[in-house]
C-alpha cells in the first residue's frame, strides 16, 4: 500500500450501538491509511451517539447522519459520495455486525494493485467459509449468488457478498445516481455496472462468521427485491441502459 494511499472503510449502521465500538478499533487497527465512515440512519438504540463519541476522539473516524431507515444501498451511496468529495483513493464496504473480517482489509486493498474491485468472497474455488450460519441461511446465500450469476453472468462467485473493495475511478463510472436496487441486490448491482463498465474483478478469500450481537437485516422483503431485480438489471443488460 502506498503511503499517500487513504483508504474509506464505510459502515452503514442500525441499531448497532454494542458491535460498533468492537469493529471500528479493529478496522483502524490495520493501519494509518484506513479511516472509518459510520453512515447511521437514526438508530433508536443510539448508535449514532456512540459514533459521535468515537468520532471526538479519534480524527479518523467520521459519522453521517441521517433522518431514517433508507436502505443498505442508499447507505453506501451517500457514504460513498462522502468519499469520493474528500478524496479518498479506495472506498471499502463493511458490515459493523464483525461478519467481516478486519484483518483482511489490508489484502482487500492489495488486490487492488492489479484489479479495479476486490470482493471479500466466502465461496472462492467451491469452498465455503462461513461460520455459525444457519443451514438455512446459508442455503439462500448460496442459491442466491449462484441464481444472480446465472441470470447477470457476473464473473464472480459471491454476487451478493458485502464486503467489497473498489478503486475511487470506478464509483466516479458506474453511475451511483443510476442505482436502484436498496437492499442486498444493491451489491449484485454495483459489482455488475461495474464489470460491465470494463473494469478487473477478481475475489479474495474471507471467513464470514454470523454476529454474536443485535439482530441481522435480512427479511423476506429484501430477498424478494433481489429475485425480481436481476431479472430488471439483465434487461437493462441487454438493451445497453445498464
Amino acid at each position: 500500500m502506498s503511503p499517500q494511499q487513504r483508504v474509506l472503510v464505510i459502515v452503514p449502521t442500525y441499531n448497532e450501538r454494542d458491535n460498533l465500538p468492537r469493529v471500528v478499533p479493529l478496522i483502524l487497527g490495520q493501519g494509518d491509511a484506513f479511516h472509518v465512515l459510520v453512515v447511521d440512519d437514526n438508530s433508536p438504540d443510539g448508535t449514532g451517539d456512540v459514533a459521535d463519541a468515537m468520532a471526538a476522539h479519534d480524527e479518523r473516524v467520521n459519522v453521517l447522519h441521517r433522518p431514517g431507515k433508507q436502505g443498505l444501498g442508499a447507505a453506501y451511496v451517500a457514504g460513498f459520495g462522502w468519499g469520493l468529495q474528500r478524496g479518498f483513493d479506495v472506498l471499502i464496504e463493511m458490515d459493523a455486525d464483525l461478519s467481516h473480517p478486519a484483518d483482511r482489509l489490508p489484502a482487500l486493498v492489495a488486490a487492488l494493485e492489479d484489479v479495479d474491485v476486490a470482493v471479500g468472497s466466502r465461496y472462492v474455488g467451491g469452498n465455503i467459509t462461513v461460520v455459525n450460519w444457519p443451514l438455512r441461511r446459508l442455503m439462500i446465500s448460496l442459491f442466491g449468488s449462484w441464481y444472480a450469476r446465472m441470470i447477470t453472468r457476473l464473473p464472480v462467485n459471491d454476487a451478493t457478498g458485502g464486503f467489497n473493495a473498489f478503486r475511487r475511478g470506478v464509483l466516479e463510472t458506474v453511475g451511483l445516481e443510476k442505482i436502484q436496487s436498496n437492499g442486498y441486490s444493491f451489491q449484485i448491482e454495483l459489482k455488475l455496472r461495474a464489470w460491465r463498465a470494463g473494469f478487473a474483478l477478481c475475489e479474495v478469500p474471507i471467513v464470514f462468521t454470523e454476529r454474536d450481537s443485535g439482530e441481522s437485516k435480512m427479511s423476506g422483503r429484501i430477498i424478494r427485491e433481489a429475485v425480481w431485480r436481476v431479472w430488471k438489471l439483465r434487461l437493462l443488460d441487454l438493451l445497453g441502459k445498464l
